[in-house]
């Protein structure tokens, strides 16, 4: 950001939980905005300490709803009406800074989409499904919005409008250790609790499972970007079989106490 430039008149929009260890670099890269929303949903870490340090944040406290109608929750509480919708493990370069400063705002119905770059442990990760990673994250609230989804939200292209791509990375500092790249699966997996895939039958999850791990690892080149590429397919794989076998296993259990509630006493 250049010192002498007016800050941005675009609201950047996080939710946090325990982001302590990202949150401070994330705040950093967003110094020239006019403001930084950081809706956060019950940390126990820092997180709110550190958002207070910056002179730009507004920071709210209230429930986790899902990650899509969480985003758009807080979307709701900016100021401004053009949002940058960005996670607390993200941080805005310094080309994508400058082409969000010329981005033309005079029409809510375009879009914009960002290249993330993913990294995992330090480097970045260019395949397996991470390296070619557009999304859409700059928009105007009232045209467009998040899906409305758990987990895996997106932000909606604007109707009738178009899309438009940003020069510039958003650094995504994904993975820092394996443990939380678990802690991660099984949150998302809980969280798909809420709206369940059908149970399936075993053999199905099975080889759904199977074909997650051949898709990242082989189909998407993870093999190319050495034992990262590994971790990532596995964790698609273990990701697959939890998403089905957490409700398979939940629906086994009722019937199986069912049937002990008719056995004779």
């Amino acid at each position: 950001m250049n010192a002498d430039a007016s800050p941005l008149p675009i609201s950047a929009v996080i939710i946090t939980r325990d982001a302590a260890p990202t949150l401070r670099a994330t705040l950093e890269s967003l110094a020239g905005f006019d403001e930084v929303v950081v809706y956060d949903n019950g940390s126990q870490d820092d997180t709110c300490a550190i958002a207070r340090e910056f002179a730009n944040v507004v920071l709210h406290e209230g429930d986790f709803f899902g990650f899509g109608p969480t985003k758009n929750h807080a979307a709701g509480l900016a100021r401004n009406d053009w949002v940058l919708s960005i996670d607390a493990d993200e941080r805005v370069g310094s080309e994508l800074w400058a082409g969000i400063a010329a981005a033309d705002q005079a029409d809510p119905a375009v879009a914009y989409s960002v290249h993330r770059a993913n990294f995992l442990m330090g480097r970045e990760v260019r395949h397996a499904g991470w390296g070619y990673d557009w999304l859409v994250r700059l928009y105007h609230r009232k045209a467009t919005r998040l899906t409305e989804v758990m987990v895996h939200e997106i932000v909606l292209p604007p109707a009738g409008g178009r899309v438009v791509r940003l020069h510039g990375d958003l650094l995504h500092d994904a993975v820092r250790d394996l443990g939380s790249f678990l802690v991660k699966i099984d949150r998302y997996s809980e969280l798909r609790r809420e709206d369940p895939p059908s149970a399936s039958m075993l053999p199905l999850i099975v080889a759904r499972s199977t074909w997650s791990f051949i898709r990242s690892y082989f189909i998407r080149l993870g093999i190319l970007d050495g034992w990262r590429g590994l971790v990532i397919a596995i964790s698609d794989a273990n990701g697959t079989f939890f998403k089905y076998m957490k409700p398979y296993a939940d629906r086994a259990v009722e019937r199986e106490r069912s049937s002990a509630g008719d056995q004779p006493q």
